[in-house]
């Protein structure tokens, strides 16, 4: 089996009486035996451990490090922006990114579940369908407009 970075995101919104506060966690599962998970947020990594929560909506990327640069460069890129929706169309999304400098280097996947169930995407070997690699291809970010959803990604 190929070796697989899991990237989990478990997206969860706690309510508390009068008012209600939003906040996203982002999981890695390693299963490729080498290489440490990051997650980028402005140009720093920000991941301690497996996993990240934030406090509010966020944006940022996910990549193995080991071969990649400070953006991902020679890497397979997970881009995401997890977010309340406030309108339609306006929720989460997610995708990955083989736009270059990207390119493949490790089986990388994602999907949501506690809404939008099986909603995900997964680039192995050969991924042409499933990855970005011109910035036209958007028919391969996977949306999520529902409330209290959560991302486990494989």
């Amino acid at each position: 089996m190929q070796p697989s970075l899991v990237l989990a995101f478990v997206i969860s919104f706690f309510f508390t009486v009068g008012a209600s506060a939003e906040s996203h966690t982002i999981k890695f599962v390693n299963q490729c035996g080498y290489g440490t998970p990051a997650l980028v947020e402005n140009g720093n990594n920000i991941l301690s451990g497996d996993q990240y929560t934030s406090s509010g909506p966020f944006s940022g990327i996910a990549m193995l490090t080991g071969y990649c640069n400070t953006n991902g460069e020679n890497c397979t890129l997970m881009e995401m922006t997890l977010i309340n929706p406030t309108c339609a169309g306006c929720g989460s999304s997610a995708d990955i990114s083989l736009i270059s400098p990207h390119v493949y280097n490790v089986e990388t996947s994602f999907s949501y579940y506690n809404g939008c169930d099986g909603v995900g995407q997964t680039c192995a070997p050969n991924c042409t369908q499933n990855a970005f690699f011109a910035s036209t291809d958007n028919f391969v970010q996977k949306e999520c407009q529902a409330n209290d959803v959560s991302d486990w990604n494989r």
